[in-house]
């Protein structure tokens, strides 16, 4: 009969008690009754990891979810480690796959920082010695096959095949499940945002691209994410947008004006502005009247936000970017408290008429009033984090935005510690910043004519020149124009998102279609290629998804070729690539781990027979199912590296 977990949790509590109690033989005055404590003591720990292993073995088998082999092992040595140096306060623990696979799966190098810190404390134990006695302390477990000590004290450890298998399984019958979260938590990123009335402009690229990838991450791991839009859709340059509107089309509160470039009319304002002095002042009159929110000045700035809008949303549509717009307008009437807040706690000063905040550790100050009673970015963020912070309730908040504003969000983040609205320890609050893009020539990405790039011009170049690889690999001979229009469409969106995210995105990166179009290397090409290739095995096999799905319940995956071994760990790796990205944020090791997975499948497929033909006639004469599911099984993580990266393959390309 089945013992429920968290019986079996109980008692191993009750033994470990009795085991700690026993180490502790005080008024034992009989060596007899000693050797009778320790006998029961022995049978007590045998029973106690047959326990804990039963227990592990259970909750493998009993989630659906994938399991974390990394942070599996560091339980185990975790475990090993602490009570072979029990003198040690939080001894370090480092596990990582080996990069060389003759010496094993996964490599434990902990022993020689462990003997730094025992010579600290004026105690001489040789690396080896300690990894010595951290293998003799491992405790039962269903992962390690066996473990080898090398060079002056590495772990070498050597994964069970039939536990990886196992895994395998466990991932083909149950889908791709992220590991459980232990809280569900909410997650507020605040990324694209773009300027009302200005052109995105490929900047705005990098933030909108790198933030949709986040978001699509925290969503897949179970958390609660909220996708902010922080335009600018607030500020003195409405003042002039709405005193050229009046003078332009001055019946605009009955009859939508047809502004349809404007970018072109942002530029006749700005000129006026610039060269006409009376239409300065009524530009500033506008600003204020617009403020005092009179209901025809508010009708004018809604009708210059729409028409944005409409722009942005075609590109947000051409990318697949789901976001929700709260503009600087939207922290409006937040702003009065926050100062005020910051007032009452003593740490407005002024100078000369401005109200500026100085955070510790900073000598340029925050301005959160002007010297004309009006506020700053620095007050409309400050709000904004405020808002996150105690009316969304956030546990996590990312703003994506270029490296460029770094100095201003350490001061924010310094600002919101200091007046207590959150503690890093607890809240994270995290600016993932990132380079600039740059033309081939290495210099800031611009047209001929030294203008910044439009976005919209640059999705549609991608657009024809996706057709173009298309055409001369003749795919428009072998594809319905349905077909061809989703290929293209994939292949130029997708190749511009993996160029961006496939670069650790603290770097500037040059923009190149030539390379992100090219089908060979670390691009989206080449990927896409093989996702399709991989899909179409099974295809040609004549073998659909429901022979699959029973294969995936009755037949093992059998890891005998070297080949075999390496694409199934590479596959189970999954979890732990998602566990880094998810602390540092760098979605290139995503990237990174989807390339090296392809090529893992092409060096397997190329060894090992997935199904024989007939040479003759060409017929399927034999098909190896265990390793038609280490295709299908590859599929799948890529499927939901595409997903997570942003990216649509299709069935035929």
């Amino acid at each position: 009969q089945k013992i429920p977990i968290n019986e079996w949790e109980r008692e191993i509590q009750t033994l470990s008690a009795e085991v700690e109690s026993l180490k502790n033989p005080q008024n034992l005055n009989a060596s007899a009754r000693l050797e009778e404590l320790r006998e029961e003591n022995n049978k007590l720990k045998y029973r106690l990891n047959i326990l804990k292993r039963g227990l592990q073995e259970e909750k493998t088998n009993c989630s659906h979810a994938m399991l974390n082999i990394n942070q599996r092992l560091q339980e185990v040595f975790g475990e090993a480690i602490r009570a072979a140096c029990p003198e040690l306060d939080n001894p370090p623990l480092v596990v990582a796959p080996n990069q060389q696979a003759k010496f094993g799966d996964y490599q434990c190098n902990s022993a020689m920082a462990m003997a730094q810190m025992l010579k600290a404390k004026g105690m001489k134990i040789n690396p080896r010695e300690i990894a010595e006695k951290i293998i003799q302390n491992l405790p039962d477990n269903e992962l390690v096959q066996k473990t080898e000590i090398a060079g002056p004290g590495f772990i070498n450890i050597h994964l069970k095949r039939q536990f990886v298998s196992k895994l395998l399984s466990n991932l083909l019958v149950n889908g791709v499940k992220p590991p459980p979260l232990a809280s569900k938590k909410k997650v507020v990123v605040d990324f694209s945002s773009p300027n009302i009335a200005k052109e995105m402009h490929v900047g705005h690229l990098r933030s909108t691209i790198i933030g949709e990838s986040m978001c699509r991450l925290f969503e897949f791991l179970g958390y609660d994410v909220l996708r902010l839009n922080h335009v600018g859709d607030w500020g003195t340059q409405f003042g002039m947008l709405i005193a050229h509107l009046q003078d332009k089309f001055p019946n605009y509160l009955t009859v939508s004006p047809p502004i349809s470039d404007l970018q072109a009319f942002y530029k006749e304002s700005k000129k006026r502005f610039d060269e006409e002095e009376d239409f300065k002042k009524r530009a500033y009159q506008c600003v204020v009247r617009l403020q005092s929110k009179e209901p025809d000045f508010i009708k004018g700035w809604n009708l210059i936000c729409d028409v944005s809008r409409q722009e942005f949303q075609k590109i947000y549509d051409c990318l697949d970017i789901t976001i929700i717009e709260r503009g600087e307008s939207y922290y409006q009437d937040m702003m009065t408290k926050v100062v005020k807040e910051f007032e009452d706690k003593g740490f407005v000063q002024l100078d000369e008429g401005r109200k500026i905040v100085f955070v510790p550790g900073h000598s340029v100050p925050l301005t959160v009033v002007k010297s004309d009673g009006g506020y700053t970015y620095d007050t409309s963020d400050l709000a904004a984090l405020h808002n996150r912070l105690f009316d969304e309730k956030a546990d996590i908040i990312i703003y994506v935005t270029d490296s460029g504003q770094a100095m201003h969000f350490q001061l924010l983040y310094a600002a919101g510690q200091m007046i207590g609205w959150y503690n890093p320890q607890v809240t994270r609050v995290e600016h993932a910043g990132f380079g600039v893009v740059l033309g081939e020539d290495k210099k800031k990405f611009k047209t001929r004519s030294g203008d910044t790039v439009r976005l919209m011009d640059l999705l549609e170049e991608g657009l024809k020149r996706a057709m173009d690889k298309l055409k001369e690999k003749e795919r428009d001979k072998v594809l319905t124009p349905e077909e061809l229009t989703k290929a293209q469409r994939s292949v130029a969106f997708g190749c511009i998102k993996y160029a961006d995210l496939s670069h650790n995105r603290i770097n500037d990166y040059v923009f190149s279609f030539d390379k992100m179009l090219d089908d060979r290397g670390n691009t989206a090409a080449y990927l896409l290629y093989a996702f399709t290739r991989i899909r179409s095995i099974a295809r040609l096999a004549n073998i659909d998804e429901a022979t699959l799905k029973k294969a995936a319940e009755t037949t093992e995956v059998l890891l005998d070729h070297d080949k075999e071994w390496k694409l199934g760990k590479c596959i189970l790796r999954f979890p732990e690539i998602l566990q880094k990205v998810l602390d540092d944020l760098l979605l290139h090791t995503l990237c990174d781990y989807l390339y090296e997975l392809a090529t893992t499948f092409t060096e397997f497929y190329d060894s090992c027979y997935c199904i024989e033909k007939d040479r003759q006639t060409g017929e399927v004469v034999k098909v190896n199912m265990w390793r038609m599911l280490l295709c299908d099984a590859t599929a799948l993580i890529m499927a939901k590296c595409f997903d997570i990266l942003g990216i649509n393959p299709v069935d035929r390309m």
